[in-house]
């Protein structure tokens, strides 16, 4: 979606895809090393949500619009389906009301992320809905404001449904892997991976858990408190109350 103004805030949503099978583990891909934001780095599903998320044809393929709070049904659908393009996960329901375990919507995906095909479409052809209160809200960042591309970015726990098996897309993820919060903390110390600020400082605080029904439980316990970076000398300042603790991050390091 293209944006006319030169230093909008653009709305965006992340998924942080959760397993306990064999250990509690979290789904990260690896974004292209061409791509222009975060390139290399290792991230969770996501990206700016796009003109279709706000169809209002998802009112009536999706369920959850009651259990939206202070965010938006469409931040929702675009987490759902960055989740989809980028990895291959689609957490929905079928007519019966069972979650969705097919494979045929993989085919189609690629489509899906170039345009070519409305996200919504596929949905409807497979008979299914997008399930909304599947996703808790977890953190909230907004991109601060030395950055030249600026999101406001909704990041959302899921249980990840576990019968679909999670592939890259090639394009702007070209890999993807399931491993622990705090393996991929010690991957980003040693620098054996890239991950950047905001995925690090979220990594830190899933660490804090101890399952995915735990990390659900705890994000929905967490007031949110609205993360916008902001420099102060030669460090990168959080708000102290947002869960994080008290953290500097060096301006040299971003």
């Amino acid at each position: 979606m293209a944006d006319s103004s030169l230093g909008a805030i653009r709305p965006a949503a992340t998924v942080l895809l959760l397993r306990d099978a064999p250990s509690f583990e979290v789904l990260m891909v690896k974004r292209h090393h061409q791509i222009d934001f975060a390139a290399g780095a290792l991230v969770f599903p996501g990206g700016k949500s796009h003109q279709g998320d706000n169809d209002p044809r998802w009112r009536e393929l999706a369920t959850g619009f009651d259990a939206v709070g202070q965010d938006d049904a469409a931040l929702r659908v675009a987490a759902i389906r960055e989740a989809y393009e980028e990895a291959g996960v689609l957490l929905a329901r079928d007519a019966d009301g069972n979650l969705y375990a097919g494979e045929a919507a993989k085919d189609v995906r690629a489509a899906v992320a170039e345009d070519k095909v409305a996200f919504i479409d596929v949905v409807g052809d497979l008979g299914l809905k997008l399930d909304l209160s599947a996703l808790t809200v977890f953190a909230r960042w907004i991109t601060p404001k030395l950055m030249p591309k600026r999101f406001d970015t909704w990041f959302y726990v899921a249980h990840a449904p576990l019968a679909q098996q999670a592939i890259c897309d090639g394009h702007e993820a070209v890999d993807a892997e399931w491993i622990a919060p705090a393996k991929a903390l010690e991957l980003a110390a040693s620098g054996a991976r890239k991950v950047i600020f905001p995925t690090r400082m979220n990594l830190q605080l899933l660490a804090e858990s101890a399952s995915p029904a735990d990390a659900v439980a705890r994000s929905a316990a967490r007031p949110l408190v609205t993360v916008e970076p902001w420099v102060e000398g030669k460090v990168l300042r959080i708000p102290d109350d947002a869960g994080y603790g008290a953290v500097t991050e060096p301006l040299d390091a971003l």
